[in-house]
Parts: structure tokens; C-alpha cells; sequence
């Protein structure tokens, strides 16, 4: 049960490191082959400082578009046999007597704050804020790049995930987005201003849009993943992204 159609997707790319794929190809080798075949593959991190790129060998990453991996994931359930509703939220838990409910619900849970007392979330919001950009410019490898302007320090996070598109998030902290000015900018502007910062890095490419706000990060975690029928995982469960 689905709450977006089921071609919505927030974001650009998504990347695995090489001992998540070992993982996935351990417990599903059948996915991981889907996957693998599709990915863009790199085995070094770059991180630039004061303009200087410093490359950092082997950590092995590879990407993958968001919008095909949804794909991937729905061919596989009407493969298996899963009905698949979507453009439908998921307002109570009316379905709590099926055999097996899984919260994939992401960080605001409904399922997870439906049985609260039992899975014991704990959460702390992140003072720096982060808004998720794409570009056309492609990157060779996931990067960490430091840039700065009059009103304080930004890094870039970047990755490629397609031959033509790349993951562009940017982060700041708190002092420096209040300095900058950006919650009185609307989204064009905020995207202008980033550009600014870190023209050279995108050589002449525009940052493209996706429902890009700018958000502080939740760290969420739960004492418990399971209670009677009902399970959570991903962000319902555990945030892991900064």
C-alpha cells in the first residue's frame, strides 16, 4: 500500500557501498543481479578541500536512478504474485489483523507511532540543514567537496547515478543558512545561490529541481523492531543517511 503513483519518486539517485551489495547478494542473489547489471560502479571517494581533490581508494560504491530502482522492485512484486495499490495513504491501521504488517512508512511512521509504547523511538533533529539537488554533470566517483562564500562553509555530496545524471545534495550548518539568507528565498533562488557556490564544480551545469527543500535530518532509532504481527524497516526503523 502505496501513498504516491507509482512513478513518484523525491530525490535522484540512491547509493550502495560494496558490503551492502555483498549483503544483498548473500540474502537475494536474484535482486542483486537485477541491480548490478543496471548501476553505475566506482571503487574511490574523492574529497576536495580548498580546491585540491583528494582521491581515496578503495571504498567500492555503486548507484543506481531512483525511478529504476522502483521499477525494478515493482516488477519483482507482480512477479511474485503482490498486489500493489498505490496513490493510497495510509490514514490508521485498519489492516492490523493481516498475518504480517511492515512499516515501511519512512521516518514519520505511522505504524511506528500507532504502537509507540512498544517500539520505543527515540529521535534527535540535526541542527544542519541539507537540500537534494540533480545535474546533468556527471561525476566520476561519490565526492565530499568543501566549498565556501561570504556567509560560511557548504560541502557538496555528488555522485553520478545514470551515464547522464548525477546526485548533487548540498549541506551547510546552521549559522551559515541563516547568514545566507535562504529562508526568506524561494526555491529558484536558494538553487541560484548554490550554483553560485560551487560553479566550478559544476562546470557550467544548472542544478535541477525535485521537491528540493531545504531539511534538518531526524536521527531516529527504536529500541525494538518487532511487536506482535508488526515490523518496521528502513527509515521508520533506523535513519542512516548523514
Amino acid at each position: 500500500i502505496e501513498q504516491n503513483a507509482f512513478d513518484a519518486t523525491y530525490g535522484f539517485g540512491v547509493v550502495f557501498s560494496a558490503r551492502a551489495l555483498g549483503f544483498l547478494e548473500a540474502d537475494d542473489p536474484e535482486t542483486y543481479r537485477l541491480l548490478s547489471s543496471r548501476m553505475e560502479v566506482w571503487d574511490d571517494l574523492v574529497m576536495v578541500h580548498r580546491g585540491r581533490p583528494i582521491p581515496i581508494d578503495g571504498n567500492g560504491f555503486s548507484a543506481i536512478a531512483r525511478i529504476d530502482l522502483l521499477r525494478l522492485l515493482q516488477d519483482g512484486c507482480r512477479d511474485t504474485g503482490v498486489a500493489m495499490h498505490f496513490n493510497t495513504p495510509v490514514r490508521d491501521m485498519a489492516f492490523a489483523d493481516f498475518d504480517l504488517v511492515v512499516g515501511a512508512d519512512g521516518a514519520g511512521s505511522l505504524v511506528r507511532e500507532t504502537y509507540r509504547e512498544h517500539f520505543q523511538p527515540a529521535a534527535q533533529i540535526l541542527s544542519n540543514r541539507f537540500v537534494w539537488y540533480g545535474t546533468r554533470r556527471v561525476f566520476d566517483t561519490l565526492s565530499l567537496t568543501f566549498r565556501t562564500s561570504n556567509e560560511g562553509a557548504f560541502v557538496a555530496h555528488h555522485y553520478r547515478y545514470g551515464p547522464q545524471m548525477s546526485t548533487f545534495i548540498v549541506e551547510c550548518d546552521a549559522a551559515t543558512w541563516d547568514r545566507a539568507g535562504f529562508k526568506a528565498m524561494d526555491g529558484a533562488a536558494s538553487r541560484r545561490y548554490c550554483e553560485a557556490v560551487f560553479a566550478d564544480d559544476l562546470d557550467g551545469h544548472e542544478l535541477i529541481d525535485n521537491n528540493s527543500m531545504w531539511r534538518n535530518f531526524p536521527i531516529i532509532a527504536n529500541r525494538n523492531w518487532s511487536h506482535r504481527n508488526v515490523v518496521l524497516i528502513g527509515d521508520a526503523l533506523r535513519t542512516v543517511h548523514f
